[in-house]
């Protein structure tokens, strides 16, 4: 896999600070049972890495140090993780809110039939990837089965309740593009989910988040491979608005590794840039009874968060 990151590193991207940390979001480990193109995390069905029962406790003490609301589950497909229902039951217990950014297909792998009745039960809200509406550009970017695959799993959820009007359990769904391109205008782009997932499949959710593509692990190496990449990032540069900097994801959430290591945001994770831009990793046992830096790592990704409507992990900006 081509790496970016020489090419990222040397950026003029504005400077940021850290403001009131409100949620803490873990990558479990980068097993997942898909291989996506579009993947920032490299994540697949051959990656070992997982997060133990140590590192969550851990997670979960620096939580209640820091005074955190949301404990905001990634991976790869989280709920792989062994101890993913135990770590949920402990987050429940302590009164955060739990996200679960679900890959939906999980739902319909043998041993993980288990997944919707457990969010549903402890009302964990469901972020769930569906790059598209169409079933040819969701099976192109994720394989051929998966649009099927995810809309099964969305029916059992709204069957569950999630999305329903008037229910407590929130379903949110994940757009990506599938090219060299920014989002659409998220407000019309809902609508249109809302109507023809709603019209062809009976689907109900609360909101849609729109996602800008980043130009960093396995969809960076496909720019370079395409010779897309500079055309890429000069569409990210020449699309960045100043005003988006002060709703970027980084300024009120931290995330940690597997390993329970610090950076300020799950694209600076995959880069291997720690907390703060420092030279050296900070660990989640370094933060009990110390305070964050107010610095925050950044680079020519950024612009990915900062262009046109912006994007960060609960979707546009403005």
């Amino acid at each position: 896999m081509h790496d970016t990151w020489p090419l990222l590193q040397h950026s003029d991207f504005p400077a940021i600070e850290r403001g009131r940390v409100t949620t803490l979001q873990l990558n479990l480990g980068y097993l997942c049972n898909l291989s996506c193109i579009h993947c920032h995390v490299a994540a697949g069905p051959r990656r070992t890495e997982t997060m133990d029962e140590d590192t969550m406790r851990l997670a979960l003490a620096v939580a209640r140090h820091l005074g955190v609301e949301t404990l905001d589950l990634t991976g790869g497909s989280p709920e792989m993780n062994p101890r993913f229902r135990w770590l949920v039951e402990q987050g429940r217990s302590m009164g955060l809110h739990v996200m679960d950014r679900l890959n939906p297909t999980i739902m319909q792998e043998p041993g993980y039939e288990w997944v919707g009745d457990f969010l549903a039960e402890h009302k964990v809200e469901a972020v769930a990837s569906l790059p598209c509406y169409s079933q040819d550009n969701v099976d192109e970017q994720r394989g051929n089965g998966v649009f099927e695959s995810s809309i099964k799993a969305l029916r059992q959820l709204n069957a569950l309740g999630y999305g329903q009007p008037g229910s407590a359990l929130t379903l949110n769904l994940v757009y990506n593009p599938n090219g060299t391109f920014l989002p659409p205008e998220q407000s019309a782009l809902e609508a249109e989910y809302r109507r023809l997932l709603g019209d062809n499949f009976g689907i109900v959710f609360n909101r849609l988040f729109a996602l800008a593509n980043m130009p960093i692990q396995r969809y960076g190496s496909w720019l370079l491979s395409k010779g897309h990449f500079a055309t890429y990032m000069a569409t990210l540069r020449n699309a960045h608005r100043d005003e988006n900097i002060d709703s970027v994801m980084c300024r009120s959430s931290v995330s940690v590794d597997y390993n329970g290591d610090l950076y300020d945001c799950d694209f600076n994770q995959m880069l291997k840039l720690p907390l703060g831009g420092r030279e050296r990793k900070t660990h989640l046992r370094d933060l009990l009874g110390h305070e964050l830096p107010s610095k925050v790592g950044v680079a020519g990704h950024c612009y990915g968060c900062t262009a046109g409507q912006g994007s960060s992990c609960g979707g546009a900006l403005t």
